[in-house]
This record gives structure tokens, sequence and C-alpha cells, in this order.
């Protein structure tokens, strides 16, 4: 039963969810889209770093490590799970510009002043009460900051529908805003952001600005099923109680032609710091 994971105490769900992608390296390595490159261009261009070297909070196995990398960037990655850390270190083994360090960002500390920060799919895992001063503190004086994330629906006649039935039949007692397939992230949402508004609030941050780029993305039912199971929300509940759900998510996207259809908003926050 999920009845342990029900929404009376959501910091400890915070804390499950954040250390359990590692159980699924390969498969969030898989199945994970990747991001736009012209959001790639749009950091870079934001970022100016005239050479200056730059540092990735909660790399993963390097879905955006790779694209930065490509642009002849200095980076240093900071992945706090080893698992995904082996991964991302097998990805880059060919490129001399990018080192990875293994280690939670809040205790890290940075060795040189980075011309850009960038946190793809992650700053959300990030302690709250110290993120925005960790970042000013590993950024030069007018440093970039870039936050990224991913968001996806599953679009098709009914398609919605039938599957929040089936996370209904699951999952009644648990928190329904953890899941993706249900509902869009906050985190894409511009101004109404918690994003936006921590960054205005914390005063030691200029230039503040949203960017959203759309496109669309397609999974086979099986491949909707392994994308499912990279995210957190899936990885902690009980086997049982995955599993059943995955073959009702399964059977409805076999039933709507075999192929789900993910409209996907990438939402993108750049800031820079005070000179």
């Amino acid at each position: 039963m999920a009845d342990d994971l029900i929404a009376n105490d959501p910091e400890s769900w915070r804390r499950r969810r954040r250390h359990v992608f590692g159980e699924a390296a390969e498969t969030y390595d898989a199945s994970r889209p990747g991001y736009p490159d012209r959001l790639v261009t749009d950091v870079v261009e934001f970022a100016a770093l005239d050479g200056a070297p730059a540092l990735e909070v909660g790399a993963g196995t390097g879905k955006a490590t790779l694209a930065f990398a490509a642009r002849g960037i200095p980076l240093t990655c900071v992945e706090p799970d080893p698992r995904m850390a082996d991964v991302l270190a097998r990805h880059c083994a060919g490129s001399d510009r990018v080192s990875v360090e293994v280690g939670d960002f809040e205790t890290w500390r940075p060795a040189a002043a980075y011309g850009l920060l960038y946190s793809a799919q992650a700053w959300h895992w990030i302690d709250p009460e110290t993120r925005w001063a960790r970042a000013r503190a590993a950024l030069r004086p007018g440093g970039a900051l870039a936050l990224f994330w991913n968001d996806w629906t599953v679009a098709g006649d009914g398609v919605e529908e039938e599957l929040a039935a089936a996370h209904d039949r699951h999952l009644a007692d648990v928190l329904p805003d953890s899941f993706p397939v249900l509902r869009p992230r906050s985190t894409v949402e511009g101004a109404a952001s918690w994003v936006h508004q921590e960054l205005a609030a914390d005063g030691g941050f200029t230039d503040v600005e949203y960017r959203r780029y759309d496109s669309v993305h397609e999974r086979t039912a099986r491949g909707l099923v392994e994308l499912l199971a990279s995210h957190s929300a899936y990885r902690v509940l009980p086997e049982d109680v995955r599993e059943a759900l995955f073959a009702d998510v399964e059977r409805v996207i076999r039933a709507q032609g075999g192929t789900a259809r993910l409209e996907t908003t990438t939402g993108l926050f750049l800031a820079r710091t005070a000179r």
C-alpha cells in the first residue's frame, strides 16, 4: 500500500525522493529527453563567458552536460549520487574540459569563481535555505545563473483522463502534485513560479528573466513507462504499487495506438549576480 506516502509530511517525501535517482541511472539516461539547442545557445550568449569556466549543479548523467561541453566550455559538474556520476563520467571520458565531482552542492566548496552556474532539472532539490547564497558564492561578480526544467504532458483524445484515473486507482493517498503525467511543473510558469519569486526576493541577482521553449517528443507505451520509472515520485513507491500502476499506464497507451505524444515545455530562468 502507498498509505505511508500521504501528503501529511511533504518534507519527508521530498527527502526520500532526492536520493533515489541512482537506483535507475541507466533508465534515467536512456529515457529522459534532452534540452533544446536554442536554450544552450541562449545561455551561452547571456553568460558571455569569454573563456571563464562554468559550474553545473546536479549534473545527473549528463543530459545537459554534453551540450554545454560541445560549445568548448570548461565545466565542473557536481553530482550528489555516485551512481549517476558514474554514468556522467563515462559519457565525458573523452573530454579534458569536463571535471566530475561527487558531492552535495550545499557542502561543496568551489576552488575558483565561475562565470556561469547552470542546473538542469535539479535546482529544486537544493536546500532552499542556502541555495541562492551558495550560487552567489560560486559565481564571479556579474556571473550568470541559468536554471531550467523540462515539463511534459501526455496529449491525446481522452488519454489524460485515462492516465489520471489509473493513478487514482493506485495512488489515492499520495501527493498528486508529485506525478508529472498528472500536472505540469510550476517551474515552467514564468513570473508565477517559485523560482522567479525567490530570485526576486533574494536581492542578490539582477537581470532576471524567463524564456520558454516548446517541443514534442514521442514515446512507445514501454518508453513512457521507462520515462516514468526515472522520476523520483515513482521510484519511492512500493514496488508492487509501482508495477501495477505501470501496467495500467502501458495498457492505456497501447489502447490509444501504442504511442504517447509528449507536449514538452522547457522553462529557463536567467539572472546575474550583482557586480
